[in-house]
């Protein structure tokens, strides 16, 4: 089946609004909106329906067949096991030629918090003139922040006071627990290359959801290193990463600290004596 245009999933979603009498203002959210992301085919379509009568449009949803043949389609606010967390109700809809629609329905009551909420919004269609001032999409809230030296001092603590539990866990020959916790650390590993990227690029864009183009602005040897700690499929692999690990935070954290006049905390030596000793006594030999 061939993949409809943006232009056609579009023409759907507003012509779907324009053809409902409930539905009185139609906002879309996400990459969509956000001039600074490339477009391509798998970006999926935010859209949220503000309607004078939620109750129409959740307690049978046959009326999203519309829009068009499903692979699968989640209702979050429907589920025991992973339950919504957000306002609405939500259709996440995935079509059988792969374009994705993710609708919710708010009531009209909503509309202003939504306008004050998320930068990176728009308004589709007010049939009633409601918007005065239709927002301008932006990602500036996204954008990577300059930490204070306490939140940097935070990222520090936070990565080397998870470490004693993934180096607990290698020990116990208990890998799923080890590379969980190597996850965590692996957060704030991220955080602080994301500031480095901030000092060196200006505090001025976002390097994206999970810091995905974090690798368009790391040195390519840096890079490759941060790819490598990924590495976790068996306890010997796992100690290279986590090792890795803690090169690339000390390396990162130590030269910003240095640029903003921050202090690099003491005891990374100090956990990192309780990481040779553990490795010694239980690997090395």
């Amino acid at each position: 089946m061939t993949q409809r245009t943006p232009e056609e999933m579009m023409n759907l979603i507003l012509s779907r609004a324009e053809n409902d009498a409930h539905i009185r203002v139609v906002g879309m959210e996400g990459s969509r909106t956000n001039q600074n992301i490339p477009k391509d085919r798998f970006q999926d379509f935010d859209v949220t329906y503000f309607v004078d009568d939620p109750a129409l449009y959740t307690e049978d949803d046959t009326w999203v067949n519309v829009f068009g043949e499903r692979l699968i389609m989640q209702k979050p606010e429907d589920m025991e096991l992973f339950p919504a967390v957000e306002e609405g109700y939500s259709f996440l809809m995935f079509f059988t030629d792969y374009n994705k629609i993710d609708l919710t329905i708010l009531p009209l009551t909503a509309l202003e918090d939504y306008l004050n909420g998320d930068g990176l919004r728009e308004i589709l269609l007010d049939k009633d003139g409601r918007v005065e001032e239709k927002p301008t999409p932006t990602d500036k809230e996204y954008h990577i922040q300059k930490p204070s030296a306490r939140s940097f001092d935070d990222c520090c603590n936070e990565f080397w006071n998870i470490t004693p539990y993934v180096v607990k866990g290698l020990c116990r020959r208990e890998l799923l627990f080890a590379i969980d916790l190597l996850a965590m650390m692996r957060n704030e590993l991220l955080r602080m290359l994301s500031w480095q990227v901030g000092s060196a690029y200006g505090f001025t864009f976002s390097v994206g959801k999970n810091y995905k183009f974090i690798n368009q602005y790391l040195p390519a040897e840096q890079w490759q290193a941060l790819l490598s700690t990924y590495r976790t499929d068996s306890v010997e692999n796992t100690w290279r990463s986590l090792f890795t690990c803690h090169e690339l935070f000390r390396d990162a954290a130590k030269n910003f600290a240095a640029k903003y006049g921050y202090t690099y905390p003491d005891y990374d030596e100090n956990v990192s004596r309780y990481v040779r000793d553990m490795y010694a006594e239980y690997e090395a030999k």
